[in-house]
């Protein structure tokens, strides 16, 4: 009987040792909407039903190939207090801002722009027929950095390393670490992990993840099942996953292959005052920003 019980008690303990898993809190569905001008598109964070996840302010995913629904692009518009994460898919869009800064967003391809103080851009196609489609990310900065100068990263395809695990699998790291394989883009406050990953056919999928993050992963090409055995939820594309408490993501795909986002970061805990294209800390900073872009000084 004691031997019973002190080989229970060791199991306890190695349970209670192994890092938790993430389960999905909460599936929120994307909302059909239009931005720029009049770009179709699919609201994932920033809708009625996922506000935020500090330090994550939105998510959209974009993708047809109907010129109608993406020719128009977005025109000269501006950001305060926050960054922008355009990733692309497929399709060409040209960026241009305020501060001289130029680059091509080609398929596979990211922009990570520190808005900071301020500035104003434009993404416009480079194409009349074929996909366009990509996500565009926008997370919080903490109030210290709300007011530093841009900062513009074109990060071309060749740039993103691609770690091929058992299985076939394909990891593409664009910021954070994943194996010790570390993405091109520099950390900033929120310490961001950004990663795509594609699963072949009946793949299962491991990572650590930050305790103390924020996470959320995306599922857009097949389905996937998230979470440990026996708590998983099934993903399909439309639907965005919150990821609950744990250090360990799981996700394995169906009889078809699929591939999904995973994305975490450091929340801010701050409060936040946002309108538009601009997200400050209080009321008065908001019509600060409003004021300053008016007056042209962004």
């Amino acid at each position: 009987m004691a031997k019973t019980k002190a080989n229970s008690a060791a199991t306890s303990a190695a349970a209670q040792s192994q890092p938790e898993t993430r389960v999905l809190a909460r599936v929120a569905t994307g909302l059909p909407t239009s931005d720029g001008a009049g770009v179709k598109l699919t609201r994932l964070i920033g809708t009625p039903a996922l506000p935020d996840l500090d330090p994550f302010l939105m998510l959209d995913a974009f993708g047809s190939d109907d010129p109608k629904a993406y020719i128009a692009g977005f025109p000269d518009h501006p950001h305060r207090g926050f960054e922008t994460v355009t990733y692309m898919l497929a399709g060409r869009l040209r960026h241009r801002d305020n501060k001289g800064n130029s680059g091509l967003l080609e398929a596979g391809s990211v922009q990570w722009m520190t808005a900071g103080r301020g500035i104003v851009h434009s993404e416009m196609p480079e194409q009349e027929q074929g996909l366009m489609s990509g996500f565009q990310l926008w997370i919080n900065l903490p109030a210290k950095d709300k007011m530093i100068e841009p900062r513009y990263q074109d990060i071309a395809p060749g740039r993103i390393p691609v770690v091929t695990a058992p299985g076939g699998m394909k990891i593409k790291v664009i910021a954070g670490a994943f194996e010790g394989t570390q993405g091109p883009v520099v950390p900033g406050s929120t310490a961001p992990l950004y990663l795509d990953v594609a699963l072949p056919a009946g793949a299962f999928f491991e990572t650590s993840l930050p305790a103390g993050h924020s996470a959320f992963t995306y599922v857009h090409e097949g389905k996937a099942e998230i979470g440990p055995e026996g708590r998983t939820t099934i993903l399909a594309p439309g639907k965005i996953g919150v990821l609950g408490p744990g250090e360990r993501f799981q996700a394995r795909s169906t009889g078809t292959p699929a591939r999904l986002l995973l994305v975490a970061g450091r929340p801010l805990k701050e409060p936040v005052a946002k309108y538009g294209p601009f997200v400050m800390n209080t009321q008065a900073e908001l019509y600060q920003a409003f004021a300053d872009y008016d007056a042209g000084r962004l």
